[in-house]
């Protein structure tokens, strides 16, 4: 019987790292700033991945690189993430961040030389079709829309790059090794990111210290569980369609729960609300594609 993992772990990390966005958000509102969130994100993340270590694998002196270059585009792809969640607003950066279906599937064509079922593809269309109408506003006011969708179009690049080379390279590791190590460099390169702080660590305002660890742990986990799928099973495509859902759950948690958060985007016209009606459709019949 065929495993359900594979399409499970990517919807699963797609609802968590919803939470962390909003959580994300509310601590940028409350001063604390890229530089610092990055930072303490990749330490929480590399202490949450050593969780990995018993599953085993081989470590390669030789091939120390993979995982160090890896680390830089999963690290720049967080950057640009945090980037477009404190410039713009979640409904807009989250949806946009499915364009890495499109840039998974060429990616993984041109890096792995494997070929992409025309399935996938369609499921990639109807995805980034759906990305934009979730995105329409029909006049709503945005907050820095072009900046937004430019960072997060660069964060959704890096993370494509990103997995596709965790599918290429970490099999030769395993599970246990490919990934620990990969963010331990990831912990390790974010050292660099101190001079950049707008201040010392123990001046980040006391209310936006659980803002801040909450973004952090849900951020770290959700990648603990989308990255494990693709190095446990492969198939950036796929888990990539599916976790792409996190556009429609990003909008849909807005409405519900964003006041929650101290989010102001919940208050949206009809207009956006029945083009992301239309949108979400649209992204559950690319995952329904995927599931049959």
């Amino acid at each position: 019987m065929k495993s359900v993992l594979p399409l499970v772990l990517p919807l699963v990390a797609a609802l968590i790292y919803v939470g962390g966005a909003l959580l994300a958000k509310r601590s940028a509102e409350l001063g604390v700033g890229v530089w610092r969130t990055a930072f303490i994100s990749n330490l929480i993340s590399a202490a949450l991945f050593a969780l990995l270590l018993p599953f085993g694998g081989t470590f390669h002196a030789d091939l120390l690189w993979q995982p160090a270059l890896v680390a830089v585009f999963y690290l720049l792809g967080q950057l640009f993430n945090f980037i477009a969640l404190q410039h713009g607003d979640v409904s807009v950066a989250t949806p946009v961040m499915g364009l890495k279906i499109i840039m998974v599937a060429v990616f993984t064509t041109l890096l792995i030389e494997s070929d992409v079922s025309v399935k996938l593809w369609v499921a990639a269309g109807l995805s980034s079709l759906a990305i934009a109408l979730l995105n329409r506003t029909a006049g709503t006011p945005r907050h820095h829309v072009g900046k937004t969708i430019l960072y997060s179009a660069c964060s959704a690049t890096m993370f494509a790059i990103f997995d596709v080379l965790v599918q290429k390279w970490s099999p030769a590791w395993g599970l246990g090794r490919f990934l620990p190590v990969m963010l331990g460099c990831v912990a390790l390169f974010s050292f660099v990111f101190v001079p950049f702080f707008h201040g010392p660590l123990r001046e980040v305002p006391r209310a936006a210290w659980p803002w801040l660890l909450g973004a952090c742990l849900f951020i770290g986990l959700q990648s603990l569980v989308f990255v494990s799928a693709i190095a446990g099973f492969g198939e950036a495509t796929t888990a990539n369609v599916i976790y792409s859902s996190r556009g429609l759950w990003s909008v849909v948690a807005v409405w519900a729960i964003g006041h929650w958060f101290s989010n102001r985007e919940q208050h949206l016209g009809a207009a956006v609300l029945r083009w992301r009606l239309a949108g979400a459709l649209l992204m559950l019949a690319a995952i329904a594609l995927v599931l049959v």
